[in-house]
């Protein structure tokens, strides 16, 4: 079975997902990720038998909600995806509107996952109202539902039974993982809420997080952390504090699209950060972590 991928999501973790399970032991009783977005990172860990069981969070209560029926009821969900789907032909651009106003009434999860089909670049925008005002991508219809049903089908199979779906503070999830588990964290970015067109309905305020790893290293709870990286023009956000011991890998992600768009040949560099606890776990040393999996590890810290 190939990973499905049936939440398209902009920053989904679906591509790198191989190079950071490389970094999960084998022996994870459960897998948490408490920002889950597309779950990408559960669903190849799922796949790849690296974890028993799964708790999948995000303050996004439409998401979770999408995540519930594709999980326990994935039928029900492919047939609703399929209406939209159709119902929209000739008169695709009006439909998607229209549907946008239904979902910011009613919050229905068949209308985000429509919405995340046909938006620009799958991009979850918000206003500050708390309205999708995501526009679509007029160049296509959104992915044909036969496809959409083959990876929501195979999800479920993948998830169901074995997961925990939870719209929470991330920090409430984050007390429940025990020694014997593993964190992965992909947080939004950092001041989004601030600045609009942010991908999640509150901001996720970096010295609280910055504390919320504290307790984890002091806990000795393995975690694998995600944050946005560097371009190789520009560097992303606020360093994290060095005593917490963590381990910084970046991973080449491609080339920029924005550089692109300018005429430069730019590559993204994603990073991620292992805890104290998971390099124990690993039993690898830094040479091994710089050398592993042929992902390069840098001297500079810094966060997203």
């Amino acid at each position: 079975m190939r990973t499905p991928h049936p939440i398209p999501y902009q920053g989904s973790k679906r591509n790198l997902a191989p190079k950071i399970l490389s970094f999960i032991p084998s022996d994870i009783q459960t897998l948490f990720e408490p920002f889950a977005g597309s779950a990408a990172v559960s669903i190849a860990a799922a796949l790849r038998k690296k974890s028993k069981l799964f708790h999948l969070n995000d303050i996004n209560k439409p998401l979770m909600d999408l995540w519930e029926l594709i999980i326990k009821k994935p039928e029900v969900i492919v047939k609703q995806y399929a209406k939209l789907w159709h119902d929209q032909k000739g008169n695709e651009r009006e439909f998607y509107d229209r549907v946008r106003e239904k979902f910011n009434k009613t919050r229905r999860p068949d209308f985000l996952l429509y919405l995340l089909a046909r938006c620009v670049k799958a991009a979850i925008r918000y206003n500050f109202d708390g309205e999708f005002n995501q526009s679509p991508d007029n160049r296509r219809l959104g992915r044909h539902p036969s496809l959409m049903k083959q990876d929501i089908l195979a999800a479920s199979y993948l998830l169901k039974n074995r997961s925990t779906l939870t719209c929470q503070d991330y920090r409430e999830v984050l007390s429940r993982a025990k020694k014997h588990d593993l964190i992965y964290m992909d947080p939004p970015y950092q001041g989004t809420f601030a600045s609009g067109g942010f991908r999640y309905f509150k901001d996720l305020e970096f010295e609280t997080f910055v504390s919320s790893l504290y307790d984890l290293t002091s806990r000795d709870i393995p975690f694998i952390l995600s944050y946005d990286g560097r371009t190789e023009d520009k560097t992303f956000g606020k360093p994290l504090p060095q005593d917490l011991g963590l381990k910084k890998i970046e991973i080449k992600a491609g080339r920029s699209s924005q550089a692109t768009l300018l005429g430069r040949n730019h590559f993204t560099y994603e990073s991620l950060y292992l805890s104290k606890a998971l390099i124990v776990k690993l039993r690898i040393d830094s040479k091994e972590i710089t050398d592993h999996k042929s992902i390069q590890q840098t001297e500079m810290f810094s966060s997203y």
